[in-house]
């Protein structure tokens, strides 16, 4: 009873204490994937995110993927905005315009994925909010940056995936172009956009001076290639797909046994010599083409042959479980019905469900990174589009007279 008790008062106190980022008030002004997904991951932390939505059809992943919900808006849009409040502005219009100039006096951060130059014919790129709010730190995410000969071309994590040579080492030799099976450029570049955002918030805070992020999917994908482009830079050799192996040790991969596949990786020295006696094949120690790493990935696919010729005698359960009692790293491979119901992710809380006023019980992706003094909180169920829109503008100080002329003056509607 006493344990129970100290648990819930630590958690009383963990409720009691801020989120890091309370207080700082986030402008939202992006679709799809990486700029929604970065924010949401700022108000997951505290901020106060308000999502500036075109009224209308409002964020494009509202309406997106192949199934409907009961309302609206998409699973995917409500994995990717939890915490948010919305907002609808017709950017296009003065008066929508002029309601975001009186919104950036307060706001601590802008982020938004326009076309590069959008945001300036508009009259609300940086050059001009700066002269607004001096702390503003204002984040533009698109396809290719906002300078370079390709600056002006739309992109998409595809594009992205493809020009920056992901999908050139993905896959298997020889086989058709294959991108990666989860948004890469995407996701990396909304945590790159993250990060710097909140260094330029930090160093603001010294300063009192924000700046200008430049964000884009396709230096995101190049920053992951640390081990493919030193493979170039150190042979001269372009670096070409490898399946589940790994250019840089041997044997690091999936492999076949009685009932389908499984991962392991002996990727040292000392775990290829507990692999071969565990396996009862210590000759394999004394052959010539697997005594080194550099000998073992010059003959991988001899390897590959030895190893299943003994994996294939057991299902890959037995292998898994027999490989981690010796200390030899290996898991299955499972589908994501099969990794979300694990009793790790479970344990994790890698799913969480969010009361939603039109879909009632909404199944959410939990947080991928745990603060143990502010734990990560759903304060707010992914907005309604517009839901907020009058709340938003009276915490600013406008009242319903103002409210309804900026309304007859096509603020609000398209």
């Amino acid at each position: 009873m006493k344990e129970a008790e100290a648990s819930a008062n630590e958690q009383a106190k963990k409720a009691a204490r801020p989120l890091p980022l309370a207080g700082v008030r986030v402008l939202d002004i992006s679709q799809v994937m990486a700029g929604p997904y970065a924010c949401m991951l700022l108000a997951d932390l505290g901020a106060d995110v308000i999502k500036v939505e075109p009224p209308g059809a409002g964020d494009q992943t509202r309406g997106a993927m192949g199934f409907k919900m009961k309302g609206a808006d998409s699973l995917g849009f409500l994995n990717m905005n939890r915490n948010k409040r919305s907002v609808t502005l017709n950017l296009k219009s003065m008066a929508g315009r002029e309601v975001l100039l009186r919104m950036v006096k307060d706001a601590d951060i802008l982020l938004e994925n326009y076309r590069p130059g959008a945001m300036k014919r508009l009259g609300l790129g940086y050059e001009v909010l700066k002269e607004i709010n001096p702390r503003l730190v204002y984040t533009s995410i698109s396809g290719f940056g906002q300078t370079g000969p390709w600056a002006d071309r739309p992109g998409f994590d595809l594009m992205a995936q493809a020009m920056s040579g992901v999908m050139s080492v993905t896959g298997y030799p020889n086989s058709p172009p294959v991108k990666a099976g989860v948004p890469v450029a995407d996701i990396g570049c909304a945590l790159f956009a993250v990060y710097a955002t909140l260094s330029a918030y930090i160093g603001a805070k010294a300063s009192g001076e924000g700046q200008h992020v430049d964000a884009s999917l396709f230096d995101s994908a190049l920053a992951f290639s640390v081990w493919d482009i030193c493979d170039y830079w150190g042979t001269g050799k372009p670096p070409e797909p490898l399946g589940t192996s790994n250019k840089m040790t041997a044997p690091y991969q999936a492999m076949a046994c009685s009932d389908g596949y499984f991962v392991m990786g002996a990727n040292n020295q000392k775990l290829w010599q507990q692999l071969c006696v565990l396996l009862e094949r210590q000759e394999l120690l004394r052959d010539p083409r697997f005594t080194t790493i550099s000998l073992r990935l010059a003959n991988r696919p001899a390897l590959e042959a030895e190893l299943e010729r003994t994996f294939r005698q057991h299902p890959k359960d037995y292998w898994v479980q027999t490989l981690l009692d010796a200390g030899i790293p290996a898991g299955p491979i499972l589908s994501y019905p099969e990794a979300f119901g694990s009793e790790h992710a479970r344990a994790r809380g890698m799913r969480m469900e969010i009361d939603h006023p039109v879909e009632g019980s909404v199944p959410n992706i939990g947080f991928a990174v745990k603060l143990s003094g502010t734990p990560q909180q759903v304060r707010r169920h992914p907005p309604l589009l517009g839901e907020h829109t009058d709340e938003v503008l009276g915490e600013m100080g406008i009242g319903a007279g103002e409210l309804a002329e900026l309304r007859a003056q096509g603020a609000f509607a398209a």
